[in-house]
């Protein structure tokens, strides 16, 4: 086994599987949304998003940071790739409000044959737990909620959760260089839900001291930075506090999803003029409930 899928299997708390089965892929689903934060911080700290897999690796494994769908299901696809899971890139778009879906591209999730064919997940902020199976059309019961698989007659993915539609993925397999020029789209333009919003999102289980990936109830709970709103979730439960200075941000980054930074960062364009420790809550749009992906 090659150092980075040794250092993989590290950072996300998981054994090498004996096999590419359905109960690995379960595992190492869980295991990732677990262990690896939801993030857009590198677009408000002036970080290059690179889609490569030494750059991934770097930043999600060695640097123990999180990402967004392009970087969170392409790394968790090289390491599947790895252990020997067939695994293919699949182009999304996701639902809005109005039920029109965004452009193709605004959403990478992964085609993975385990015993079957699944759909793998962990990019997505607020999504299933566990991988969904492609040929159960029923509902698959998850700590996160009931999903649904359809198939629309052109043969797409429409991917629901309680009944509400999440997103649409084509069937067709694409490469990870493909999804760059979404990647950098996300990054750069004015009109990019995550060039407008500052989001660090995880799941966290209600014990403790049991293995959550293994969870098949629903007491999962969510924390969630968005700015300088601390908000932390669990059943019908909600919990909000504003942090009020820099070294409270940066803590928090630190201490509920282990990400370390020297700076706070900064909504792209709006540099902080505010000393450490006086900072007042910056401007933002955040939504204090990041259930999608994308806008």
């Amino acid at each position: 086994m090659d150092r980075q899928t040794v250092e993989y299997l590290k950072r996300i708390g998981a054994e090498r599987p004996t096999a590419p089965t359905p109960e690995a892929l379960r595992d190492l689903h869980a295991r990732h949304q677990l262990a690896v934060p939801f993030e857009n911080l590198s677009i408000h700290l002036g970080e290059p998003i690179v889609l490569d897999e030494d750059s991934l690796f770097d930043k999600i494994v060695l640097r123990r940071r999180g990402g967004f769908c392009y970087e969170l299901n392409g790394a968790f696809g090289h390491l599947l790739t790895a252990l020997g899971f067939a695994v293919s890139y699949l182009a999304a778009g996701v639902f809005g409000e109005g039920g029109a879906v965004s452009p193709l591209f605004d959403h990478m999730v992964l085609g993975v044959e385990a015993g079957g064919p699944w759909l793998a997940d962990v990019g997505f902020g607020d999504h299933s737990l566990y991988p969904l199976h492609l040929d159960d059309a029923g509902p698959q019961l998850d700590p996160q909620g009931a999903f649904q698989v359809s198939r629309t007659p052109e043969g797409d993915l429409d991917i629901l959760r309680d009944g509400k539609p999440q997103y649409r993925a084509e069937a067709r397999p694409r490469r990870l260089v493909d999804f760059g020029p979404s990647c950098w789209w996300q990054q750069t333009s004015v009109d990019s839900h995550f060039r407008r919003n500052l989001v660090c999102t995880m799941p966290v289980d209600g014990n403790p001291g049991r293995d959550a990936s293994q969870n098949s109830g629903g007491s999962l709970g969510r924390v969630t930075l968005s700015g300088l709103r601390l908000i932390r979730t669990r059943a019908d439960e909600r919990q909000e506090s504003e942090l009020g200075s820099d070294d409270e941000v940066l803590a928090a980054y630190r201490d509920l999803f282990g990400i370390r930074l020297d700076r706070v960062p900064q909504l792209a364009g709006e540099p902080s003029t505010v000393p450490t420790g006086d900072r007042k809550p910056q401007p933002t749009a955040a939504s204090t409930k990041p259930n999608r992906q994308a806008k």
